[in-house]
């Protein structure tokens, strides 16, 4: 999918809004959820929000060998981010938020780590599926940031076919993001139910026929974006 990049950078500032509340991106935040393995808790930190049983310890390694300011408190850390539960280490999640709050290397290479991990796999996803529309690339790489890749338990909730198999992109990801928000309103997690301000959000664009992404601003759970 090729996007230019003031429309990669609409959608980034979307997403960064539902994950940290601010387009800028929270590169400090942190949040404890009880969405890990077997609903544990786990830490969520960063920019977009990634998880302490899910990618956070590749980020962490990452910043370690940026040389960033926090690097060599950290590094201690690096191997222990989804093998010993650091939910409640004070001393860790302080270095997480300074880095995030104080260090330009922490951002940058949450920027990068972003992109490669979940941007990139998103924009090849939809281009494989022969998705070329932005609106489309928006709620795949919210699927992406939000649950790893486009959930088959979602998809088997509608018929539609993807463009690349002969499908109507429109129709499809029309019927994707209903299918998405009613499987997020109905999750057995009170956490995961509270995120359909994303798919509301989705539901609003296509009732605007908004899929250049064009008119501006969006309403990203009461945040303006443009």
């Amino acid at each position: 999918m090729n996007l230019s990049s003031k429309q990669k950078s609409l959608i980034t500032k979307v997403i960064n809004v539902f994950e940290s509340g601010s387009p800028a991106g929270n590169y400090g935040i942190i949040a404890i959820f009880e969405d890990g393995p077997g609903d544990i808790r786990q830490i969520t930190y960063g920019r977009s929000q990634t998880t302490e049983y899910g990618n956070l310890g590749k980020l962490v390694k990452n910043y370690v060998a940026a040389n960033g300011l926090f690097s060599s408190k950290l590094k201690p850390f690096a191997a222990k981010v989804g093998v010993t539960p650091l939910t409640d280490d004070e001393t860790f999640k302080g270095l997480l938020k300074k880095a995030g709050n104080e260090d330009p290397v922490m951002r940058t290479v949450q920027d990068v780590f972003f992109d490669e991990t979940y941007y990139k796999p998103a924009m090849k996803w939809a281009k494989d599926k022969g998705f070329i529309l932005p609106l489309s690339a928006l709620v795949i790489y919210d699927s992406f940031i939000h649950s790893g890749s486009i959930l088959s338990v979602i998809r088997n909730m509608f018929p539609e076919k993807v463009p690349a198999d002969g499908g109507n992109e429109i129709e499809w990801t029309t019927a994707y993001i209903k299918a998405r928000h009613d499987w997020l309103a109905n999750h057995s997690r009170e956490a995961v139910r509270k995120t359909t301000y994303r798919t509301k959000c989705f539901i609003e664009e296509v009732a605007r026929g908004n899929w250049p992404l064009t008119t501006l601003p969006i309403n990203a759970n009461g945040t303006k974006v443009s």
